[in-house]
């Protein structure tokens, strides 16, 4: 659950007497082209010290090249760069880290199999000896959790970090470089609601301490919330700047897409005659360390309906939609779909599961959606590379695997729309929408989609919201898990709540709301108790 306490900061305006002189950043005519793409095109901007900058657009709107640019992982084909009053160049991530500059990314830059201490330490050990500098840098951090709150647990795996405490290790590990201007790209995307408080706190402390943040962010209402000035872009182009005190989330909004957004379509009143296309039943699961992640879950979807799966990050619902999609075997249960039946020793495979009709997009676009190296065009046919329209026998048909992502490019405004290029050089968001292109694409007759916005700008969410009820209303049976309440709520017929591994409430979407929906996601409390909060 992503729903966050956004109220104004009324901390956020210091006195004019107490700015510097100078700006902490100042970027003037920034112009960065990669082949044909202009990425940057004559980008000036200007962060004030002691600060929170929002910096927001659509996806491949040049934000996070921009940054790149600031932080030494491109270099400008052209203009200038200030940092705190002095013009410097930037050619690589080292001279930005020696002018104070940090960057925490949207996918984390951790190595899993190492402790929190030493992912720190990695590339920048002081000593020699790995145990005087591993002791030095523990002293180090244990003042700076103190100073910060930023608290982390050092001489844990990585791997075994809640997604909260990995970002928290990413700032760590920032300023324990020296960072005196940290750049956040899309800090709140995998963060509960809970953890999203937590570093807002900790992100208004750092600004009392003295630190600037640029935040990179799709999320308006936290930028209202937190940020003191924010810029907008488009194209490539700053198309819009002001202070969020007076701004509105509809101003913002139509700055960055260049239009008024369209209020969605009423909702499709539900045939109680709708055939059910999956149908679960006590399912299962559990994993290699003998913890129950689910416990007898039981739902079923029936055509022409959108089920949404809420519950607070952790809760089962990956280990859900892995279940169902036949990436993983549950230790008990059975499965109905397309008239085939499953049972835990005999389950079925995500091969299987696209035979019968079924779509998945995955939590995880990195790990699970995407093959990074690939070009776009294989990843948009990525597992439905043995249709008859993509192959004959051992052959392949490259041309009209590259035919049909140029024509998805086109309708899912993935950018830039070049299937030829890599997967991994396009952005969180646009990456995204090639997997809900190659899957939606296949008009499936039931889909398990996962985080389907996640990190995507606030026009692309409402073009896939218009698809997902595109595919309800045509009759297609869809289970959705988001962390976003509001997009549960906004598309749901029906939501499920998930707590502990097992389904704690379900209710049509008429009846709910956040109270009633929250004790059922974060507490014990029985569905008749929720509804005495609703009522």
């Amino acid at each position: 659950m992503t729903t966050t306490s956004l109220t104004p900061d009324e901390s956020r305006t210091a006195p004019a007497a107490e700015r510097l002189s100078h700006s902490a950043v100042r970027l003037v005519s920034i112009n960065k082209r990669f082949g044909s793409v202009h990425a940057n095109r004559d980008v000036n901007l200007s962060v004030q010290p002691s600060t929170i900058h929002g910096l927001v657009g659509e996806n491949g709107a040049g934000k996070s090249t921009l940054m790149s640019i600031l932080y030494g992982f491109y270099t400008a084909d052209s203009g200038s760069i200030e940092v705190e009053g002095k013009s410097v160049r930037i050619r690589h991530s080292d001279e930005a880290i020696r002018l104070g500059i940090g960057m925490v990314h949207q996918h984390f830059m951790l190595v899993d199999t190492l402790s929190a201490l030493d992912n720190v330490l990695l590339g920048v050990e002081p000593y020699f000896d790995l145990r005087r500098s591993q002791q030095e840098a523990r002293e180090k951090l244990l003042a700076l959790m103190q100073d910060t709150g930023l608290q982390v647990p050092l001489d844990t795996l990585v791997e075994d970090l809640s997604v909260g405490d990995r970002q928290r290790l990413e700032i760590l590990k920032a300023l324990h470089r020296g960072a005196r201007i940290l750049i956040l790209d899309e800090p709140t995307a995998v963060l509960t609601a809970q953890e999203t408080d937590a570093l807002f706190a900790v992100l208004r402390r750092l600004r009392e301490q003295g630190k600037t943040i640029i935040l990179i962010t799709h999320k308006l209402r936290e930028v209202l919330a937190l940020c003191d000035q924010v810029t907008v872009m488009r194209a490539g182009q700053v198309v819009h700047e002001c202070p969020t005190q007076g701004a509105t989330v509809g101003q913002l909004a139509e700055a960055m897409v260049g239009r008024k957004l369209r209020p969605p379509a009423a909702r499709a009143a539900l045939s109680s005659d709708a055939p059910v296309l999956l149908r679960a039943q006590d399912i299962r699961c559990v994993d290699l360390h003998s913890v129950q992640r689910l416990r007898g879950v039981s739902l079923q979807v029936r055509s022409g309906e959108i089920v949404g799966v809420a519950g607070v990050a952790g809760n089962g619902q990956t280990e859900l939609l892995e279940i169902l999609s036949g990436m993983r075997k549950p230790s008990g249960g059975s499965l109905q779909m397309g008239g085939l039946h499953y049972t835990s020793s005999a389950w079925l495979n995500p091969q299987a599961a696209r035979s019968a009709g079924l779509a998945h997009v995955p939590e995880d676009r990195h790990e699970r959606g995407l093959v990074m190296p690939f070009a776009a065009w294989e990843s948009a046919v990525l597992g439905y590379e043995r249709l008859a329209s993509y192959s004959q026998g051992l052959w392949l048909k490259t041309r009209a695997m590259l035919s049909d992502t140029d024509t998805l490019m086109q309708r899912f405004d993935v950018r830039p729309p070049h299937p030829r290029l890599g997967s991994s050089k396009f952005s969180g968001g646009n990456q995204q929408k090639l997997i809900l292109a190659r899957e939606f694409n296949q008009s499936p007759k039931v889909l398990l989609v996962g985080q389907p916005t996640r990190g995507v700008d606030i026009g692309a969410i409402e073009f896939i919201h218009g698809q997902l009820r595109r595919l309800r209303d045509e009759g297609c049976a869809v289970l959705l898990v988001s962390s976003e309440l509001e997009e549960i709520l906004a598309l749901s017929d029906r939501v499920i709540v998930m707590n502990h591994g097992h389904i704690t409430g379900e209710l049509p979407v008429q009846e709910c709301n956040e109270q009633n929906l929250g004790l059922l996601m974060v507490s014990q409390h029985s569905q008749s108790e929720a509804a005495e909060v609703s009522a």
